[in-house]
């Protein structure tokens, strides 16, 4: 199989064993899977590269709850995550946003229509983490025109935060562990938040409030000034309404994303408060259809990439299974089938 991400290499007349919608974590660790169970395998991601959330959203972090890292930036846990998937060759296909899943009766297999072409696969495994997502922005003047000139919703590159005066917007995880990641590399930083009620961890809250972040509570975004690139930012009290100017290089909003599921929640699958339900085989309403990882909901759902990784074997074997009755759900340890 080849593992190259240029799309026209592809022969999409190859039915695969299983086709991953999905290329993040969860979707990662089973194509390794479905490798070592001899299952050919292909990638489809709406992304143009591997890696889902950690990737797009804060490759920098660290991430914390991976068994065998005390720690591990998000990116690294990528690059580790792709290397062990391309191990068996699945074939990739990146920046295609799948539409349509439909089953051809007479063929035996499923047809999965995406932007750029149809993929035939005998069985489908959902991992698409929480559907399509985007950035909430900010509605205010400048916000459209200081996009990527300035004003950011994405951290891809914490060096171009070197030195910067650089304001961060929001209460969340997001914003408060961008804060403590970029306060000992930039030259001053803010954090502005509408109300004194942080929604992130106890301990990374501590840690900011214990570093060197300017902290302003109840104080929203006005506008955003400069001329080719952001070079101010007007805070206000949302009590008091008074204002204030500050000189800054960069401006960070991270006050959540919206997100959807889009042609997925037309599939003809059991959905639970806005997930997939599966059962404890990760099989979904639609036999030969599958999903693990944040999409799923089942009764003893945890959103942990720990738990993604449990599930997409669970799901893999269960589908090796449902090509092969014949076959064993369980194929036996790792160490034994190479």
């Amino acid at each position: 199989m080849d593992s190259d991400t240029d799309n026209s290499s592809i022969d999409n007349d190859t039915v695969v064993d299983l086709l991953i919608i999905g290329g993040g974590p969860t979707g990662l660790f089973a194509a390794f899977y479905a490798g070592l169970r001899s299952m050919s395998v292909r990638i489809v991601d709406s992304l143009a590269l591997l890696g889902g959330q950690l990737s797009t959203l804060y490759p920098e972090k660290y991430i914390f709850d991976v068994a065998g890292f005390p720690k591990i930036l998000a990116k690294d846990l990528v690059e580790q995550l792709v290397e062990q998937a391309m191990y068996y060759k699945p074939q990739v296909c990146l920046d295609e946003q799948v539409q349509s899943l439909d089953r051809d009766e007479s063929a035996g297999h499923f047809l999965v229509s995406t932007s750029k072409s149809t993929h035939r696969a005998r069985t489908v495994l959902i991992a698409a983490g929480v559907g399509a997502f985007q950035p909430r922005k900010v509605s205010i003047p400048g916000a459209d025109y200081f996009e990527d000139k300035g004003l950011a919703y994405f951290v891809s590159d914490t060096t171009v935060f070197r030195d910067q005066r650089v304001l961060v917007v929001g209460g969340g995880d997001s914003a408060v562990d961008w804060s403590n990641t970029l306060a000992p590399i930039t030259q001053k930083l803010w954090l502005i938040h509408r109300n004194d009620r942080f929604r992130a961890h106890p301990a990374s809250v501590d840690q900011l409030k214990a570093g060197s972040t300017n902290i302003h509570l109840w104080h929203e975004l006005r506008a955003i000034e400069g001329n080719s690139r952001v070079e101010r930012a007007v805070i206000y009290d949302n009590r008091s309404k008074s204002e204030q100017t500050l000189e800054v290089d960069a401006v960070l909003v991270n006050i959540g994303f919206i997100n959807s599921l889009g042609p997925l929640a037309n599939w003809g699958l059991e959905m639970q408060g806005g997930q997939i339900q599966v059962d404890s085989q990760m099989q979904t309403s639609r036999p030969g259809i599958f999903a693990a990882g944040d999409i799923t909901a089942h009764s003893a759902k945890l959103k942990l990439i720990a738990t993604g990784f449990g599930e997409a074997v669970i799901a893999v074997n269960f589908a090796a299974h449902y090509l092969n009755p014949k076959a064993n759900v369980f194929p036996g340890h790792s160490s034994n089938l190479r």
